[in-house]
């Protein structure tokens, strides 16, 4: 299983591509693609994003899904889902973001 991610190119946030299309700041909305005609579609509106200038730095990232909570499997992307690692008060974790 695989969402799509990138960096908002106005601020930078990490987001996702959500169920509509859009990009939502939090992996707990983002679409799950599986198999890869369905990433492929996802990368596509990836690209068609980012032409747009919308964001930057569109890939196809590892999750697993368990009781509808998705889990980035490299420790890299759960730290992009949660925020600062040194100072978690300030990240999304402060937010109640699962990792």
């Amino acid at each position: 299983m695989k969402v799509i991610t990138a960096n908002r190119l106005l601020n930078g946030d990490v987001v996702w591509l959500g169920e509509n299309g859009s990009w939502v700041e939090r992996i707990t909305l983002a679409k799950v693609f599986e198999g890869k005609d369905a990433v492929a579609e996802g990368l596509a509106l990836g690209a068609e994003a980012e032409k747009n200038q919308e964001v930057v730095g569109v890939y196809e990232m590892d999750v697993t899904v368990e009781d509808s909570v998705i889990t980035p499997v490299r420790l890299r992307e759960r730290i992009r889902a949660t925020g600062p690692t040194t100072h978690p008060q300030f990240g999304k974790q402060a937010q109640a973001v699962s990792a």
